[in-house]
């Protein structure tokens, strides 16, 4: 047979074979044996005379010799003489220790189980490189698809504003929206364009997805939804890349509207811990919102809990234009929530005492609420929901959001005499406020406008005033006043940095005084509107009018 014959028969195996990795691999695998042979079986000991093999053992008395047929090995094999020719000139040690050389010696094993496992090791690393190689492109490539297919329209969603309860300012705020998705055509001739984007900004569970599903089923546009997590990818690019596909459908859709779900995931403020990819995917989201051309149409509406956390960036003129603030439900509110959610359920329950027992709860919970009473009547054998099976669920509920939120009867007197105090001292100092709620802060104090002394000093006599009326009253001070000091601490802060004062207790302390003295003659007024904030939750400027002057 010819040698090229031959050596076609030979190749063509690894012609059959079309992974190229195997084939390395397998070839390395055959090359490392054939070294690991020769290494084995070939003899590297030094042929030496038997002078100086007589001199080496002389030198390491305590040795082991080896031996053959015809040789001698001294300082484990590096040395060997003629065997005949030494026992002719030399004497070997009496006590030095003589050994037959074995075909593989114990060495020899260990060298070869070594190189084994490395060949092996290395084998498998060959094998599995194509594997991850392709299991990344894989992954590319489901990426890839998935922005290609990942954004859902919504067209029909089911819920309007009428299906909503509790939330009847906040429609008042969204009707042009809907009108200008509605009538386009009206606003432009005008030369009246929308706000790019409408941040709701809210605690969890008030509604904030629900108004926009409302929002887009009532103006019937297009509606596109996804979550501010959504866009964390593992590749960097991919993230910026699903932001520029997300707008690109709601453009070809236009008018519609893009809800992004706690904007604030991807939204957050850049610096501090860097993160190229979410930085990259903020910076398109920028780019998207700020690139509208005018006849977009395109509306964007975002919901996060933590306003605070988001890009000052974002948050600037001619991207989120306009924000909605969405607080938990007063008590009116939380009655018109309930019936909505009881109109269908069969049950022997009072709207409004049942709101009265929820303070702090949002639409969500109230929506548990009901649910896990109507599974309570069942577990009891009966239909109708009863006002002792709201009582058996309401702890469970109302301790899972933070104690301070949900309020015993006492703690409620305790905060409504609070929140009465800091009213009536906001009323005669003229500090501005249009509602009081039980529950939350009614007095923002703006660092950035041009604030005069006394008017410092007033705001932070309201800070205080709520502490002082509870000492007063019981003798000592509550933890509800915490973050009111700490805001009348950093008031007398800022008046001495700003006014060039030292910034002294003393000038607390006095503040104080003075506040406590204006309180001491007021305290009857301070509980009858108290009772009026217990009763209907918040207290408007025109309350405090008709009480103090009725």
């Amino acid at each position: 047979m010819p040698f090229s014959k031959s050596l076609e028969n030979l190749i063509n195996p690894f012609k059959r074979i079309k992974n190229r990795s195997l084939v390395l691999a397998l070839g390395f695998l055959i090359l490392t044996f054939c070294l690991l042979l020769f290494l084995i079986f070939s003899d590297i000991s030094r042929l030496i005379s038997s002078k100086d093999f007589f001199y080496v053992i002389q030198s390491h008395p305590k040795q082991t010799l080896i031996e053959d047929e015809n040789y001698f090995y001294a300082n484990k094999g590096l040395y060997k003489t003629n065997k005949e020719a030494f026992l002719r000139a030399y004497k070997i040690p009496e006590n030095m220790p003589i050994e037959k050389r074995q075909n593989l010696s114990k060495g020899s094993k260990m060298n070869l189980a070594l190189l084994f496992f490395i060949s092996s090791m290395l084998f498998g690393i060959f094998w599995r490189l194509p594997k991850r190689l392709n299991t990344k492109t894989s992954l590319e490539s489901a990426a890839k698809n998935e922005l290609e297919n990942a954004f859902q329209r919504y067209d029909a969603l089911g819920v309007r504003f009428e299906d909503i309860a509790g939330v009847s300012e906040v429609k008042e705020e969204l009707l042009e929206v809907i009108d200008y998705l509605k009538n386009p055509r009206k606003y432009q001739d005008l030369g009246i364009f929308l706000p790019k984007g409408v941040l709701l900004i809210g605690p969890p569970g008030v509604g904030k997805t629900m108004i926009a599903k409302a929002l887009a089923s009532e103006a019937k546009v297009p509606f596109f939804y996804e979550s501010g997590s959504a866009f964390s990818q593992i590749y960097v690019g991919a993230g910026a890349k699903k932001v520029h596909e997300l707008f690109m459908h709601a453009k070809k859709h236009a008018p519609s509207i893009i809800f992004i779900d706690e904007i604030d995931a991807l939204g957050k403020a850049r610096g501090g811990h860097r993160s190229d990819e979410r930085e990259a995917t903020l910076n398109q989201l920028l780019t998207e919102m700020d690139g509208f051309l005018q006849n977009d149409e395109v509306v964007v509406i975002g919901a996060t809990n933590q306003m605070e956390v988001m890009d000052e960036a974002l948050l600037r003129s001619k991207r989120f234009d306009r924000r909605i603030f969405i607080s938990l439900p007063d008590l009116l509110e939380r009655q018109s929530i309930l019936e909505k959610l009881l109109e269908n359920k069969k049950h022997a329950l009072d709207y409004l005492k049942i709101a009265k027992i929820c303070v702090g709860f949002s639409g969500a919970m109230l929506a548990t609420l009901i649910n896990e009473s109507v599974l309570n009547a069942l577990k009891h054998q009966r239909t109708e929901i009863t006002h002792s099976d709201i009582l058996e669920v309401k702890d469970k509920i109302a301790y899972g959001k933070k104690k301070p939120q949900t309020l015993d009867e006492n703690q409620k007197e305790l905060v409504a005499l609070y929140q009465s105090a800091k009213a009536l001292s906001a009323y005669w100092l003229e500090i501005e406020f249009d509602k009081v709620p039980l529950l939350g802060e009614f007095i923002v104090f703006n660092e950035n406008k041009i604030h005069s002394e006394s008017e410092i000093k007033n705001y932070i006599k309201v800070y205080l005033s709520g502490t002082i009326i509870l000492e007063l009253l019981y003798k000592e001070r509550y933890s509800l006043s915490k973050q009111d000091l700490q805001k009348a601490k950093f008031l007398n802060e800022f008046m001495a940095s700003e006014l060039l004062l030292a910034p002294t207790k003393e000038s607390l302390n006095a503040l104080y005084e003075e506040q406590l003295e204006f309180l001491k003659p007021q305290i009857t007024t301070c509980k009858r509107l108290s009772a009026l904030l217990l009763e209907q939750e918040y207290l408007e400027y025109s309350n405090l009018y008709d009480l103090l002057n009725g």
